[in-house]
Formats: structure tokens, C-alpha cells, sequence
């Protein structure tokens, strides 16, 4: 499976599981007696939007890395010309010899 397909299904995968806990978040609030029914909707609430946040997150991440792999796929590295160090050499005349002292 490539990954567009993967990136498919865990987007599907995380909206299912949003709609459920939704469902089940609302379901559940019907039973509560009003005066903490509100309390606890706040609380299921800010479940959710963590619970969504972490999916967003995860999905940019995703994505991200996808667009990572196509950009490497569609322009390679390019070939860095790095210019060399040449050592530096003097001669030197003593008399009838000459010395050569390189750095």
C-alpha cells in the first residue's frame, strides 16, 4: 500500500473513531442530571478537541513527511563543489641550495 493510501485510511480511520466518541459523548450526557451535565460536557469536550488536536497533529506530521519523500524523489541532492586548501610553497635560496618549505 503506498502512502497516500496509508495517509487515506488513518484519516478515515481517526474520523470514525471522532464520530463515535462524539456519539457516544452525547449519548452518555442524555442520562447525567442537569446540574452536572455541563460540567461534564466541558470536560468531554476538551477530551475531544485533545483527541483532535493529536489526530491534526499526527496527520500534518504525515503529510509533511510525504511531501519530504516526493521533494527527495523529484530533485536529487545536488553535488557540492568544494574548492580544496593548496598548500603554500616558498623556496628559499641558502648559497647553492635551495630549501623548499611547504605549509
Amino acid at each position: 500500500m503506498d502512502k497516500l493510501g496509508k495517509c487515506a485510511a488513518f484519516a478515515v480511520t481517526g474520523l470514525a473513531v471522532l464520530s463515535a466518541l462524539t456519539g457516544a459523548a452525547s449519548a452518555i450526557e442524555i442520562g447525567n442530571p442537569a446540574g452536572n451535565a455541563a460540567v461534564i460536557g466541558q470536560m468531554r469536550d476538551a477530551d475531544l478537541q485533545t483527541l483532535r488536536n493529536q489526530i491534526q497533529r499526527q496527520q500534518f506530521q504525515q503529510q509533511q513527511q510525504f511531501n519530504r519523500e516526493q521533494d527527495r524523489r523529484v530533485a536529487p541532492p545536488p553535488v557540492l563543489d568544494v574548492p580544496k586548501v593548496k598548500p603554500t610553497c616558498q623556496t628559499q635560496v641558502f648559497g647553492n641550495s635551495y630549501l623548499r618549505s611547504c605549509r
